[in-house]
């Protein structure tokens, strides 16, 4: 037993002696007592708690981070719902066209300016309509597919079949008529006073139009078809030209490959020039292969064919509405009072029905004609029935 021990406890001469640092810095407490024998062991009582982690997820509640997440997608695919909802309602629904109208997109134009200008006129419905509709054409490369040219846009269009339609290409279709019986030059004014026509030849006279066209052989006069034509907007004006001169010399060679024999033509321009006559002499079909069978035969006989409408012709700005007898002694190459043979061009556009005509003449035995006033002609085989004619039917004709 050691003495001077506070606490009386006997404690064995073999127990294995402790330092200092062994010992807890609380071994005495501020209120005198002796440490607790039954205290928790030094290592329990130096180590710190375990920190506060999350518990596995048991199943039933995801952890709070990954709830987030979860609520974070949720909302990302709700608005990606409504967004493509939208887009797609937008792309069907009408645009703001009041009333029927036209847009053209120019060659090269970039698809967006386009929908730029559809913008400043108010045709969209809401802005969204032509953001949707660039992107929508952008993605699916419709860009690539949409065709220049003026197009129609009707009332209740949606923007995906004005797309469509671009794809399309069925541009709106002008029309420009040249009339039978005009000449070269009310033709080719026509075609100038078109605004849909873009005027590459506006300044060129008859000769640079055929120049143009690669026949400066030819006089201007007849070679172009009279019909209608139907082009869309910025069609150059050479372009409509050779289309109507193809469109003659497809005709006129068809008709001159199936001619009456023994005709005294020695080519179709030849058969031009009778057919351009024929057309201004009658507007009655039944006459048209009369008036030919006259003119043709009087070209085989030799005769001249005193036909006024060439005579009118070759006075040009001379001539003030009437034939008058100095107009018949006015020598022209186109007065066939006194020269004789056809005149060295056609006078104006001549239609197929007179091409026919002039090809495909009647066998009869007439010489003459005489105008009644009604639009028809009296026909005569002897310059005597002729005369009667003349004095029946020409008021004042001695």
């Amino acid at each position: 037993m050691i003495a001077g021990a506070s606490s009386g406890a006997e404690i064995s001469a073999n127990a294995p002696a402790l330092s200092a640092a062994d010992l807890p810095s609380s071994s005495t407490s501020t209120s005198g007592k002796a440490s607790d024998i039954g205290s928790p062991t030094l290592a329990e009582s130096t180590t710190p708690p375990p920190p506060s982690y999350a518990r596995e997820s048991d199943g039933k509640s995801p952890p709070p981070s990954r709830r987030r997440t979860l609520f974070s997608l949720l909302v990302l695919l709700i608005l990606c719902a409504l967004i493509a909802a939208d887009f797609w309602q937008q792309l069907h629904a009408p645009m703001a066209i009041a009333t029927p109208t036209t847009a053209e997109l120019n060659s090269g134009e970039r698809f967006d300016r386009w929908l730029d200008g559809l913008t400043a006129r108010g045709l969209f419905a809401n802005p969204r309509q032509r953001w949707y509709l660039s992107i929508y054409a952008r993605f699916s490369r419709a860009t690539a597919l949409i065709r220049a040219g003026e197009y129609p846009l009707e009332v209740g269009a949606t923007p995906l079949e004005i797309l469509s339609l671009l794809k399309s290409g069925k541009v709106i279709l002008h029309e420009l008529r040249l009339i039978e019986g005009w000449r070269f030059a009310q033709a080719w004014q026509t075609i100038q006073n078109d605004l849909n026509v873009q005027h590459t030849l506006a300044a060129a006279n008859a000769a640079e139009v055929m120049r143009a066209l690669g026949k400066p052989e030819l006089s201007a006069e007849g070679q172009f078809f009279p019909d209608t034509y139907r082009f869309p907007k910025n069609t150059a004006d050479i372009t409509l030209l050779r289309q109507a001169n193809t469109a003659l010399e497809k005709i006129l060679a068809a008709e001159w490959s199936s001619r009456a024999a023994n005709l005294p033509y020695d080519s179709p321009q030849r058969a031009l020039v009778m057919a351009s006559i024929i057309e201004k002499e009658t507007a009655a079909p039944a006459e048209r292969a009369m008036i030919a069978g006259v003119f043709v035969r009087r070209l085989q006989m030799g005769m001249r064919l005193q036909t006024d409408p060439a005579v009118i012709y070759g006075l040009g700005e001379a001539y003030d509405g009437s034939i008058h007898t100095r107009d018949l002694q006015t020598d022209t190459p186109y007065n066939t009072y006194l020269r004789a043979g056809l005149p060295p061009t056609p006078i104006c556009l001549p239609g197929r029905d007179s091409i026919h005509a002039a090809l495909h003449p009647d066998d009869g035995q007439a010489l003459y004609f005489v105008s009644r006033g009604d639009g028809t002609h009296q026909f005569s085989d002897t310059l005597a029935e002729h005369n009667a004619a003349v004095h029946r039917y020409v008021p004042g004709a001695r």
